[in-house]
């Protein structure tokens, strides 16, 4: 029951998320969960392919970027992004194996707006969301 409570989050209902990761289950694994809370979720399997999809796609209100990926991995991805006008203020939190400070540092300084390590914490990760989702809504 409280769980069910916690579903129907007024914070995360309806928003829609872009999830980019080259691995297929992390893909499934967060769109599943995420849904769960009546998020809208898209999905890209590369860097390139996330920015051209964030590109495509109007209403995209938070990005979930995996750093290690093939082609354009998520540093690139982020730094591409950030240069773009209609993006600066997007939130991105970067997600990553690695949990060692230099590369928190490292997605922070190409523009990510938070970062969380793997294996994630989806409550944690939830409560990002949130936050980062509230201040998108006081700037706009």
């Amino acid at each position: 029951m409280i769980e069910q409570v916690h579903r129907r989050d007024p914070a995360l209902a309806g928003r829609k998320v872009l999830i980019v990761d080259d691995d297929v289950r992390n893909i499934f694994a967060l769109t599943s969960t995420l849904e769960s809370y009546n998020m809208n979720v898209l999905h890209a399997e590369n860097g390139q392919e996330g920015i051209n999809l964030l590109k495509a796609t109007t209403g995209i209100q938070a990005v979930l970027m995996d750093i290690m990926m093939p082609e354009m991995d998520g540093y690139e991805a982020i730094s591409a992004i950030r240069q773009m006008e209609d993006f600066r203020q997007l939130p991105i939190i970067a997600l990553t194996a690695k949990a060692m400070k230099a590369d928190r540092d490292h997605c922070l300084q190409v523009g990510a707006s938070d970062y969380i390590s793997k294996p994630l914490d989806i409550d944690q990760l939830l409560s990002l969301l949130r936050v980062w989702l509230s201040r998108q809504d006081e700037i706009q």
